[in-house]
């Protein structure tokens, strides 16, 4: 069965009790943060984006989404440090879906897991750009 929001995937083998749970811990930091659906991400696509100080805490925190550099850094910095609350204000689907194949190579092993257990059309549109 694939892993879901609701059905985690398997810590890797190799790992000690405590490693394995300190790893489902952290995955589960993420996954409680994801929308029930990509639909639900509104937000801007043009326009300088500020981002607040509980995500955007040690670095920029305005981001010229007209600029491809700052773009994906907003996405990358959105996926690590948002809260639930913070995806649908500052994601949109169409542009999160069109950046995945690059972006899903500067966010954690985690966070990429996370997110394409949860939503195969991402995982789907790395693997078409492969």
């Amino acid at each position: 069965m694939p892993s879901s929001p609701h059905h985690p995937a398997p810590a890797p083998k190799n790992l000690s009790g405590a490693e394995a749970e300190d790893l489902a811990l952290y995955r589960e930091k993420f996954r409680c943060r994801l929308p029930e659906s990509l639909d639900e991400l509104h937000g801007p696509t043009q326009g300088v984006v500020e981002l607040p100080l509980h995500m955007a805490w040690s670095g920029m925190t305005s981001y010229d989404l007209g600029k491809p550099r700052q773009r994906m850094g907003l996405y990358r910095t959105v996926l690590h440090e948002g809260l639930r609350e913070d995806l649908p204000r500052y994601l949109d689907r169409d542009l999160l879906i069109h950046l995945w194949p690059v972006l899903r190579t500067l966010v954690g092993r985690t966070v990429r897991t996370v997110w394409e257990d949860a939503f195969p059309q991402l995982a789907s549109r790395a693997q078409a750009a492969a």
